[in-house]
Order: structure tokens, then C-alpha cells, then sequence
């Protein structure tokens, strides 16, 4: 299949592979979305554009997301979207969770087609980002696209309790 020249330029950009989501212990990253370690999850494999400071991963839905007949589901649809715009706070070296997130669904996000989504950041105040990403096809028409407010935090405070209770099973 001959890719568009929108997905060349994307291919073409220096690639730092994004992992997981920087919580320093032994635990297994088993987000739906990107984890590796989790067997029925999306594996959605981002990277990182530093120049342009954007968060990308090139993408195909199978079968088992189907909403309408042929096309993705609308919460699948969001949690590429929220997985995009997530990612982006890597590029300041943050880990946050989203806090409030905006969907705009404009077209059908067909399943099995070559597809790209692609995060930005928009606003940083203090412990506050805002960040924005679209789901495209390989003619680069947006499909769907999305805004979310995230706060930053400390993961090995927050998630303490789960990183202890992995490290005592362990022992």
C-alpha cells in the first residue's frame, strides 16, 4: 500500500520511543492503551518528535474495537486521544493524570486503516497542562479530535501504596 506523503513526513522525523509512564519500580506497566504487559490492551507504541514537541504513534484498529458497524468505538476514540495528549508531558520530563478531557468526534474513525494520532502541548501553568491531539487518516483529514487539563504529580507518592504492595509480594 502507497502511504500518503503526510505519513512519510511523520516517518521521517528523528523517533525517541515513549514508554510507559515513569513509575520508577518493578511494576508492570499494564495501561489499556500502552502497556506492554497487559494482554488484552491496545500496545499503542508512541514517540516523540522533540523539535516540533509532539507525542505521535501510527496506528491500525482491529475488529474488536468496533462501535458502528466498520468503525471505531467512541471511548476508544478517547482513549487514543487521552494516550496522545498524556504523553506529551513526557517531553518536560512530568507524569500527570488527566483531570478533565474533551472529545470532538468529526468523522467516522474507520477500523483497519492506517491511522495517526498526534498530541501537542498547548498551555503550562505551574502543575496545570493543557495539551491537544487529533486522530487523522493517511490523507491527514482529521477524524476526531481532543483537549485535556492535567495535573501533575509525584507517581512514587501517589501510586506508594501499589509499588510497596508489588515489592512485599515479591519478597
Amino acid at each position: 500500500m502507497l502511504e500518503s506523503k503526510f505519513f512519510r513526513k511523520i516517518q521521517m522525523a528523528k523517533k525517541v520511543h515513549a514508554r510507559g509512564h515513569a513509575v520508577k519500580a518493578a511494576v508492570p506497566n499494564r495501561c489499556f492503551a500502552c502497556g506492554p504487559a497487559n494482554p488484552q490492551g491496545m500496545h499503542l507504541k508512541f514517540y516523540f518528535d522533540e523539535a516540533k514537541r509532539r507525542a505521535w504513534c501510527r496506528f491500525r484498529l482491529p475488529r474488536r474495537y468496533q462501535g458502528p458497524p466498520g468503525h471505531a468505538h467512541g471511548g476508544i476514540i478517547a482513549t487514543i486521544l487521552d494516550e496522545a495528549m498524556g504523553k506529551v508531558n513526557k517531553l518536560r520530563s512530568v507524569v500527570a493524570l488527566t483531570k478533565a478531557m474533551e472529545v470532538e468526534y468529526l468523522k467516522p474513525v474507520p477500523l483497519g486503516q492506517a491511522l495517526i494520532a498526534e498530541g501537542h502541548e498547548r498551555r503550562v501553568r505551574g502543575r496545570i497542562h493543557i495539551n491537544v491531539a487529533e486522530i487523522r487518516n493517511q490523507r491527514g483529514d482529521v477524524l476526531a479530535r481532543g483537549r485535556a487539563v492535567f495535573i501533575a504529580i509525584d507517581p512514587e507518592r501517589m501510586f506508594a501504596r501499589h509499588i510497596r504492595h508489588r515489592a512485599a509480594t515479591r519478597a
